[in-house]
């Protein structure tokens, strides 16, 4: 009996071993997928809240993991910016005429009314260096496991740090592309935060890139964002002084 049982805490630390290897693998193809070096792009936001549609569009490069810059183009927000220099984020308007920062609790809220975040929008950290991930329930949600008729994996990830800003996430992923279909994130308590639905992606060279996304903030009543990518460059030449606070403020 004995024997028996060490036989089957051994096959059943192997099995869960080998699950966890093709969680890794998976979240390192998504991040493939997601994570970028260099990128440049138009876009634009369609915000829906309380009845009301209203439009944003914008201008939009990165470089690394670091720096970030967009500007809005549409004629309510002409000369708005925000500028990820180095980790730090920055804002400037013809309005204040003023570099002002954005930090702490304040990256959390809502970006030019929308329901991402200054945090959502400037991500660009890869998922494996954030958070640990498995599959669930790998014996259930075998092949048979579907979202809208595509055949997934349900991933959970939990943050390997507390600075994370969403301490849990369950991802969807596509078994033949590899891309996110969906995304849902939650807070520390449980709470469910925010739902992420893919609309459109394309290949751009070895990435199966979101080019459009849902976005719903469930602390927001009656409310969702779509944000769109187009004329999208990968791995442009960005020199670093395009990251200058100087320019922010021209």
């Amino acid at each position: 009996m004995k024997l028996k049982s060490m036989i089957f805490f051994w096959a059943l630390f192997i099995l869960q071993n080998a699950f966890s290897q093709d969680a890794l693998t998976i979240i390192r193809k998504l991040d493939n997928n997601e994570v970028f070096n260099a990128i440049q792009y138009e876009g634009d936001m369609t915000i829906f809240i309380t009845g009301k549609k209203i439009i944003k569009t914008f201008t939009s490069y990165a470089k690394g993991r670091l720096n970030y810059y967009i500007e809005f183009t549409n004629p309510d927000d002409l000369g708005t910016k925000y500028m990820k220099k180095d980790g730090n984020l920055f804002y400037y308007s013809d309005d204040t005429e003023k570099v002002i920062p954005i930090t702490g609790h304040m990256l959390r809220e809502s970006m030019m009314g929308s329901d991402l975040s200054y945090e959502d929008a400037i991500e660009n950290e890869t998922l494996e260096s954030q958070y640990n991930a498995k599959i669930i329930d790998q014996i259930k949600f075998d092949s048979d496991t579907k979202f809208k008729g595509k055949d997934v994996w349900l991933l959970e990830l939990n943050a390997k740090k507390k600075t994370v800003s969403y301490p849990k996430e369950l991802i969807w992923v596509d078994k033949e592309t590899f891309a996110a279909l969906k995304i849902e994130r939650f807070a520390l308590s449980g709470a469910k935060l925010k739902e992420f639905l893919l609309l459109d992606a394309e290949w751009i060279g070895n990435k199966y890139f979101a080019t459009e996304m849902q976005i719903k903030d469930l602390l927001r009543k009656d409310s969702r964002t779509l944000f769109k990518m187009k004329n999208i460059k990968m791995n442009v030449q960005i020199p670093d002084d395009a990251f200058s606070l100087k320019r922010l403020s021209r």
